[in-house]
């Protein structure tokens, strides 16, 4: 499973980078089948309260899930991206089969 990072407009701390491909990795328990996760950060402006955006776009063959979380920090949002992200691999692998 090759995961990649996009920053927009910004350079991501290692430590956060880390945070995330521990985090995302784990998906590959509900589904065997991902080729590619595209994660992307945003900062959205005004700089305001939930102003911190992230997009995980997971590639599968013939099929693309998507989920898009706004939080106060990008590792609280990406926590809330994935029981989202869990749920749709197991409803694709229960099309699968």
């Amino acid at each position: 499973m090759d995961i990649n990072v996009k920053a927009i407009k910004f350079d991501a701390t290692d430590k956060l980078q880390e945070f995330i491909q521990k985090k995302v990795s784990k998906l590959d328990k509900f589904c065997d089948d991902i080729t590619k996760v595209e994660v992307s950060l945003k900062v959205v402006k005004p700089a305001t309260a939930l102003n911190k955006e992230v997009s995980i776009a997971i590639a599968l063959p013939g099929e693309q899930l998507f989920v898009e979380k706004q939080s106060d920090t990008f590792e609280e949002a990406i926590t809330q991206c994935l029981p989202v992200l869990e749920r749709q691999l197991v409803k694709y692998k229960e099309k699968q089969s």
